[in-house]
């Protein structure tokens, strides 16, 4: 969380007030960050069976986030592509711990995320989902040893 916080406070004083929207006469009050998409994966290179924490932001327009990666698949399943559903707070923004899977292969996988709004028609319960932005990450998955409990 403080990495997306550090970065939102970055964006926001570096940013001129021109360049956020503010007295160039545009009628859009929203600020730019709040349009931003930003996506992050820690640790970068964890083992097998561990756990990796995923911080993300999505614009103001989604109210769900995917999250989806070979690295990711269950035991049993013949599936090598899993999705993970983040909920967002108020302010969109989401965190999620996922577990890198003992049957994920060791090497370099890409973690993909996609800014999503869904809406859902109380008649006939159809869902209609929008992607509203993307992004993806690298990760390397390295073999599991025994030694990193002790």
């Amino acid at each position: 969380m403080r990495a997306i916080a550090a970065m939102v406070v970055t964006v926001a004083l570096t940013a001129t007030p021109a360049q956020a929207g503010e007295d160039d006469g545009s009628d859009d009050e929203t600020p730019k960050w709040r349009k931003l998409t930003s996506f992050f994966v820690s640790p970068e290179s964890p083992h097998q069976n561990d756990v990796i924490r995923v911080l993300l932001h999505c614009p103001d327009t989604a109210n769900h986030a995917i999250v989806g990666s070979t690295a990711f698949p269950l035991k049993g399943s013949w599936r090598t592509f899993r999705e993970v559903g983040v909920g967002l707070t108020g302010r969109n923004f989401g965190r999620r711990g996922v577990i890198i899977s003992r049957y994920a292969p060791p090497g370099h996988h890409d973690v993909s995320m996609k800014c999503v709004k869904v809406r859902i028609d109380k008649k006939t319960k159809i869902r209609k989902v929008k992607v509203i932005s993307r992004a993806s990450a690298s990760l390397f998955v390295r073999p599991f040893r025994i030694r990193q409990y002790f």
